[in-house]
């Protein structure tokens, strides 16, 4: 497998979204606003509570699970683009000239999940900082010290987001590689978020310690087991010629 063919589509997939509004709006739009409206809600929540806020204690359950609330992005975002970038293209009447180049379903494959992993992890970094700053000025007033960043912290962002996102990515290949509608592959792909976002419930009821590091390391193998499942899945259902002969 040639690393370089595989980057050329995924640095002409980059060319392809910076042209579409609606998935640049998918990949930075959310973050953005998940990053300032969970900080803006926990600093007006005590209001009601004779204007003393959050307890210190209730504050370090709910942070925890703030921060894994980022894994719902990471399933989420990746789903316009890897669905774009195959539906969408075999849509526009693009993906054939590109699946009958002198490429292995494997270069293709790992360009397509480049273009889509990226950006994703980009749009999820840069919401992740402005989101650590404002919470920190939210809670720095009464935990006495700042929250963000910590070892735990660090596992949700550079480990499990991006396992999340390769998950994501998996998933969402799959999918496309079997519709030829883009709607109905994004319907399909984005019931991923379900289970990430019982466990984020989970979190916030304090029934999962989503602030302890072996629960965190716990969810990191599982999910790179369902990663490697998927990848080896998404392997055996892309299959161009089915895709170049019966899609219509």
């Amino acid at each position: 497998m040639r690393l370089s063919k595989s980057w050329v589509i995924a640095t002409k997939d980059f060319k392809v979204f910076l042209k579409q509004k609606k998935i640049l709006y998918s990949i930075t739009v959310a973050p953005i606003i998940v990053s300032i409206l969970i900080p803006t809600v926990i600093s007006f929540a005590g209001q009601n509570k004779g204007g003393h806020g959050l307890a210190a204690t209730e504050l370090t359950v709910l942070l925890p699970a703030f921060a894994f609330f980022y894994l719902i992005l990471a399933g989420y975002i990746p789903t316009t683009i890897a669905s774009y970038s195959i539906v969408g293209e075999k849509v526009e009447k693009s993906l054939e000239r590109l699946l009958a180049t002198p490429t292995t379903d494997s270069e293709i494959l790992l360009g397509k999940g480049i273009s889509a992993f990226l950006p994703s992890m980009g749009a999820i970094f840069g919401g992740s900082v402005i989101f650590m700053v404002l919470m920190d000025l939210v809670t720095q007033p009464k935990l006495g010290y700042y929250y963000f960043p910590n070892w735990n912290t660090g596992l949700v962002f550079f480990l499990l987001v991006p396992l999340t996102v390769v998950m994501s990515v998996g998933w969402n290949v799959i999918v496309s590689s079997r519709v030829t509608d883009v709607r109905v592959a994004q319907q399909i792909g984005i019931l991923l978020i379900l289970p990430l976002a019982g466990i984020y419930v989970g979190g916030e009821l304090n029934l999962i310690q989503l602030g302890d590091t072996n629960t965190l390391l716990i969810i990191a193998g599982i999910l790179f087991a369902v990663d490697l499942l998927l990848l080896y899945a998404a392997r055996a259902t892309f299959r161009r010629e089915e895709i170049l002969t019966k899609w219509k």
